[in-house]
């Protein structure tokens, strides 16, 4: 019981933090964070309400048999939205090293938070399916409780059947051998882009570094995906020894221990490995608990502050024309005016993580053809590296 309280303590506070970073560091702020600050509340959720709940639920105690059965179900809603967050974000990341010119036009915020909002939906349905008949029979319950009350415990409420077929078979299982496919593809389409980049590219090193980010950041992804195989596994495993072997001794009540305490710390897991392979995080955890936790007067500054005084130092001095290059600043696009602003794909001058990138009013720009209805964006790159699409005003990795 100890090792679950310290394990529900660590994971409120470790995710807190990475919801924390993201809404303070606008470098931060990207598509698929989105997606991680989902699984990050999901993580949050299990140890406030799910981790008690198993402690409480481990005790045996006396329950109404559906109150019990809720209290069963409530940690497999979670589970279930950490599956289908890693699994968007492995679509997300897939989409972006294999189709970096359509990123942003495929992968919105809206879409994101619509996306998030099904995957959360999904997830309460999937693990609330016990609450709509698919559970072992109330007056199976052998109980030494009062009349309408029994021992709450997981394997006498939930049945097996549900949990092997459906939960991990379907809704676990499947979801992680589409991870490994999608993580597989990822890294053979960055192998090949990096050698495309080598023959063909005229910014060959700034392109280069930009694919050996994202393949960083693709293991860093994966690392998370295989760890919560290896903190889930175990435990589905045994359930499918219970299911299919009911003869067979049943394993030391030490083992099911471990295989409950490794599902739980898989919560914990994640803002160590965000802390240990993504330095714009490990940064930002600096920054938050230097200030914020031990009082220290350090000036929090997040990217967006920084790249908009150099932005502004830019344009003072710079008066900005179509197809306008120098020294690699500015970057320029003609593109269909549509209801008085400029769309169009975004910009990629260089490929690099961290662009900052803003359209150029038409009063400065002396590239407009009159004879069409073309317009010119101008994009501003700033050396801080920090990325921005010109046409949604969103922050993306590409």
């Amino acid at each position: 019981m100890v090792f679950e309280v310290l394990i529900a303590v660590f994971s409120v506070l470790g995710n807190v933090l990475v919801c924390w970073a993201v809404c303070l560091n606008s470098n931060l702020q990207t598509i698929t964070n989105f997606f991680v600050v989902s699984l990050a509340v999901a993580d949050i959720a299990v140890g406030v309400m799910a981790i008690p709940f198993a402690i409480v639920i481990s005790t045996g105690f006396c329950s109404n048999f559906y109150g019990c059965l809720f209290i069963a179900c409530f940690v497999l809603v979670l589970t279930q939205n950490s599956i289908f967050s890693l699994l968007a974000i492995a679509i997300d990341r897939y989409i972006a090293i294999k189709l970096p010119l359509r990123y942003n036009s495929l992968v919105t915020s809206e879409r994101a938070r619509s996306i998030i909002a099904i995957c959360w939906v999904l997830s309460i349905g999937i693990g609330l399916t016990p609450m709509m008949g698919w559970h072992k029979s109330p007056e199976s319950a052998n109980s030494t409780c009062p009349p309408g009350l029994m021992k709450c415990l997981f394997e006498a409420v939930v049945d097996m059947k549900y949990m092997v077929y459906f939960n991990f078979f379907a809704c676990v299982l499947i979801p992680l051998l589409l991870m490994l496919a999608i993580y597989l593809c990822i890294f053979m389409a960055a192998r090949h882009q990096l050698k495309l980049i080598e023959v063909k590219a005229v910014h060959g090193d700034k392109s280069r570094s930009t694919m050996q980010k994202e393949i960083q950041a693709a293991k860093s992804l994966a690392i998370i995906v295989g760890l919560f195989a290896v903190c889930w596994l175990p435990l589905h495993i045994i359930n499918c020894f219970t299911l299919f072997c009911p003869q067979c001794d049943r394993p030391p009540l030490w083992v099911m221990y471990v295989a409950i305490i490794l599902s739980h710390a898989n919560s914990v897991i994640n803002p160590f490995i965000y802390a240990y392979r993504i330095r714009e995080f490990r940064q930002t955890f600096r920054k938050i608990i230097r200030r914020h936790i031990l009082g220290k007067q350090e000036r929090f500054e997040s990217g967006s502050s920084k790249r908009t005084s150099i932005h502004h130092s830019i344009t003072d001095s710079i008066r900005l024309k179509s197809g306008d290059l120098r020294g690699g600043w500015i970057s320029a696009f003609k593109r269909r005016k549509r209801r008085g602003g400029c769309q169009g794909r975004m910009c990629i001058y260089p490929l690099c993580i961290g662009q900052f990138v803003q359209p150029v009013p038409l009063s400065l720009s002396k590239g407009v053809d009159n004879k069409t209805d073309l317009t010119v964006c101008c994009c501003i790159l700033c050396p801080v590296q920090t990325c921005y699409c010109p046409f949604t005003g969103n922050k993306e990795m590409l």
